[in-house]
């Protein structure tokens, strides 16, 4: 038994070390690809689970299955949250602190919160003091489990997160062209239609429709001024969505490049430290073959008596 806050040795720390190797989704030997790849499996059983027992049909054909399996998952994931909490102190981003600190750092980490709200449904569902209806769909934030397996996702979110100030002022000039067209159409189309863009609100509703590209058809200005001020939208919601896709493709464009600047420096350092061992051996050589290294190692070859050579 170790003391309380200590750190096991022996077996209890080769465990713990061998767990976390197995967990880890850069490490890929043969059974850490079967972990991996069981738990990428269950995590789009879940999701699939989830779609089709919306259908009341099979639902109500398939409850006790339905139930089985999710007893089941929710067992395997909370196993495998468990497990990350107790390895998180093998992390190494996490080295030189204590086990507790480690721990507590995992699991405030965007993945350690996403592995939390996949089981979390559940075991407030036991209680019954939420609708079951919302818990449900929430067992789709299993899904997201997958961004620790996939480095596309990751690279994804990692983008979105570095952009996150550039994001939101683009956000913030989409809300205001809502806003301001808005109230430009409700002023040239509130006469002329006066049960669709009667009001600001209404009038947001094709905008925000309008500037998205998306263009619903519901909605459409009736007035010279009106169809002027739809252009102007148009060409606004072709400008945003260019500026929101040029800052995440150049967002991850820059992630890659990172990601892939990053082993060739490794691979320089490690050449490197061969050439400077290669030098040292140089070194030695050129010393051991030196005429009077070699008469001193013969002489005292000599003067080894034969049964100590022996």
């Amino acid at each position: 038994m170790t003391a309380a806050g200590a750190e096991p040795s022996g077996p209890w720390r080769r465990l713990r070390r061998r767990v976390y190797e197995l967990l880890d989704p850069t490490i890929e030997t043969f059974w850490d690809k079967v972990v991996h790849n069981g738990l990428i499996a269950l995590v789009l059983l879940n999701v699939i689970a989830v779609v089709i027992e919306s259908v009341p049909s099979i639902e109500d054909r398939f409850r006790t299955a339905f139930w089985a399996f999710e007893i089941l998952s929710v067992a395997a994931f909370t196993a495998e949250y468990a497990l990350r909490l107790w390895t998180a102190v093998e992390h190494v981003p996490l080295a030189g602190r204590s086990s507790w600190a480690a721990r507590w750092a995992w699991a405030r980490s965007p993945s350690a919160i996403v592995d939390l709200l996949a089981v979390i449904p559940f075991y407030i569902a036991l209680f019954d003091v939420a609708d079951l209806r919302v818990l449900a769909l929430f067992r789709l934030m299993r899904f997201f489990k997958l961004a620790r397996y996939s480095s596309g996702l990751t690279s994804l979110l990692e983008a979105i997160y570095s952009e996150r100030h550039a994001l939101l002022a683009t956000l913030l000039i989409l809300s205001g062209l809502v806003l301001t067209m808005a109230s430009f159409m409700y002023l040239a189309e509130r006469d002329a239609q006066p049960d669709r863009f009667g009001t600001i609100p209404d009038a947001m509703w094709w905008a925000i429709v309008t500037l998205t590209t998306v263009g619903y058809g519901d909605y459409s200005p009736a007035t010279v001024a009106g169809r002027w001020v739809a252009v102007f939208v148009m060409a606004g919601g072709i400008g945003t969505v260019a500026i929101l896709t040029g800052i995440l493709a150049d967002a991850i464009r820059e992630a890659k490049i990172h990601e892939r600047d990053e082993t060739p420096e490794l691979d320089d350092d490690i050449e490197h430290v061969i050439q400077m061992l290669e030098a040292e051996m140089d070194k030695l050589r050129s010393k051991v073959s030196h005429p009077e290294v070699v008469a001193a190692l013969r002489k005292v070859h000599k003067e080894i008596p034969k049964e100590e050579a022996l």
